[in-house]
């Protein structure tokens, strides 16, 4: 459910305005109204740009840190925060000079490798001689021996259809002879190039040892960012305020909950501003906390995926959670797998205690909790990790068999009355937001919808009771006809009525068929899990060769993987097609609208 808010209304003088936003920070429990339209304020888009930078600064040194090794952090100091993303620009800019010159180094050994290691003073002796000492490449098919006769040429090697050559001549113009470019060598020897690659490649390695021993004081960089938050938040909440008496006076408007009003009034008595609370209006932008148990509370991050409701709205996480749950376990479709889920989720809490924060432990207890509904609506088919458990010859399997058992057509068939349930019941959710909303006389129509197609149901279901168009049927469903067409916008006249009510009868005869059938896809992703479960512990067996000590080993092999795919595959599956069902067939015949603003306290 929603949490019941209450209106605030503060009205400070400018020159205590300051003061009044750092006691209102310092409570922590109201929510400012306005925080997130358009600023153009100087400051804050500098906030925002350093913002960015210390973002992106975060996420280098994050890189740096092994996970499989422990890392001891510093103690944050923000102060030192703030010297970090010059640091490492000064790291980054270096390496980047560093890596460029590697690179340079790297193609110049390549050219010269071809050439063998040689010593460049050796050429600068000969042409102190007179003699012109040039390196040439040409295809295999273009050397001409007579070459080592007229310009002394020596072939040094020849490898993927190319010639190496140098010519020893007093002739500088050898190059134009032969019209080839001579190759222009690096002014160092092979051994000194070499020796400069290894001394840039440790140069390099001692800049990212610098950034990794900067990683220590991530926390520092940290504390930095929440400071800049709090400056930001700040800072769109001083101009969320309208200003009064020629900017004398600044009022500013926030929520809190209504548990928390005694509290904040008598907060509030002792500071130097006048305040008064009010109930919300319809046409107020009221932020939303949620009110659920302890249970409930799990589904709250799959309500948050897709919007929160508004406030005038009724909250939908405690009626479609459990239809969530049923609706996992029918997509895995393996007791196994439940189990898996269950397991992995205890032993993450036993383990990792320590590392889990309060958002991450609800989620594992949420995939626990999922486990355990695969673990039962298992036992409608019998799987565990792709093997039938009602193929076991015991007494106690073949009674359990007998009372829960479900074959692929009742499976089928499960499916479709699971989805008709859940839609109806949507459909009830919209005669309860019409009614908190509108008013009963909105939901008229809608509560003539259920009666009519139950009594459809009914009928089809059980004539023997109740007669398709008998009497009583008549007598039930002609006042529902009577509501659908002639009360569904009771603001007007009977022929408008009539006409929404046709367009009404197209729209609920076109879609709630499609609706329903929807709901297949959980008998059809039970249906393949099983199967695909079931493929690999036949690969598993027929693939195992036929030796004492490879075949457990084998077997165990591909029985480990194949598996893994599949919870994988089959767990994504679970978790998505429910979300489908829920945000569109459900929230739809609910009239869920959606569109609600997070509860977010000005805080430190």
């Amino acid at each position: 459910m929603v949490e019941r808010m209450k209106k605030f209304t503060f009205l400070a003088y400018h020159k205590d305005y300051e003061v009044f936003l750092h006691e209102l920070r310092d409570l922590g429990l109201i929510h400012v109204a306005g925080t997130d339209r358009a600023i153009d304020d100087d400051v804050l888009n500098d906030y925002f740009l350093k913002m960015k930078q210390l973002r992106d600064s975060q996420k280098i040194l994050e890189k740096q840190i092994d996970k499989k090794t422990e890392i001891s952090f510093n103690e944050p100091d923000i102060e030192l925060g703030k010297t970090i993303p010059e640091k490492i620009d000064l790291i980054q800019n270096q390496k980047a000079t560093l890596n460029q010159q590697l690179q340079v180094s790297i193609k110049e050994r390549d050219a010269l490798q071809p050439w063998g290691d040689f010593d460049p003073r050796n050429i600068e002796r000969l042409e102190k001689e007179g003699y012109h000492l040039n390196f040439f490449i040409v295809p295999d098919n273009q050397y001409k021996p007579e070459w080592e006769t007229l310009y002394d040429a020596v072939i040094v090697k020849r490898e993927t259809s190319k010639t190496y050559f140098v010519t020893v001549t007093k002739n500088d113009n050898v190059g134009d002879e032969l019209n080839m470019e001579p190759i222009k060598m690096p002014e160092v020897s092979l051994t000194q190039l070499n020796e400069l690659i290894q001394s840039l490649r440790e140069k390099i390695r001692e800049q990212d040892d610098k950034l990794k021993q900067l990683a220590a004081d991530l926390s520092s960089l940290k504390a930095l960012i929440s400071d800049f938050e709090q400056n930001i938040n700040f800072t769109k909440v001083r101009h969320s305020s309208t200003s009064f008496a020629d900017d004398k006076l600044m009022m500013l408007q926030g929520w809190a909950p209504e548990e928390n009003e005694k509290e904040i009034s008598d907060y509030m008595d002792s500071k130097a501003v006048y305040f008064e609370t009010s109930d919300p209006v319809p046409e107020d932008d009221v932020p939303i906390k949620f009110k659920n148990n302890k249970f409930m509370r799990l589904f709250e991050p799959i309500a948050e995926m897709y919007m929160l409701p508004k406030y005038n709205e009724i909250d939908l996480t405690p009626y479609f959670a459990p239809f969530y749950m049923i609706f996992f376990g029918l997509s895995l479709g393996d007791m196994g797998y439940g189990l898996f889920l269950f397991t992995l989720g205890a032993f993450a809490k036993m383990f990792m205690k320590a590392k889990l924060d309060k958002t991450m432990t609800a989620i594992i207890s949420l995939m626990q909790v999922l486990g355990v509904s695969a673990i039962f609506t298992g036992l409608l088919t019998g799987g565990f990790f792709g093997f039938n458990l009602y193929n076991i010859d015991h007494p106690f399997v073949q009674a359990l068999e007998n009372k829960v058992f479900f074959d692929n057509n009742k499976m089928f068939m499960l499916s479709l009355i699971l989805g008709l349930v859940q839609i109806l019941f949507g459909m009830g959710m919209k005669v309860a937001n019409r009614t908190k909303q509108l008013g009963f006389k909105y939901s008229l129509s809608t509560i003539g919808w259920i009666v009519f197609l139950v009594s459809i149901g009914v009928a089809a279901l059980l004539p023997d009771v109740l007669p398709m168009f008998g009497l009583v049927h008549l007598i039930i469903a002609v006042p529902a006809l009577l509501l659908i067409f002639f009360y569904n916008a009771p603001d007007k006249n009977p022929f408008v009525n009539f006409g929404l009510g046709i367009w009404d009868t197209y729209n609920m005869a076109t879609g709630l068929l499609g609706d329903v059938l929807s709901y297949v896809r959980l008998f059809a992703l039970g249906l393949s899990g099983g199967i695909l479960a079931s493929v690999f512990n036949s690969l598993a067996a027929g693939m195992s060769p036929d030796n004492a000590i490879l075949k457990p080993i084998v077997y165990v092999l591909i029985f480990l993987i194949g598996h893994a795919i599949t919870i994988f595959m089959n767990t994504l599956g679970a978790i998505v097609h429910p979300v489908r069902l829920t945000f569109v067939e459900f929230y739809k015949n609910a009239e869920f609208e959606g569109g609600g603003e997070k509860y977010k306290p000005f805080k430190k």
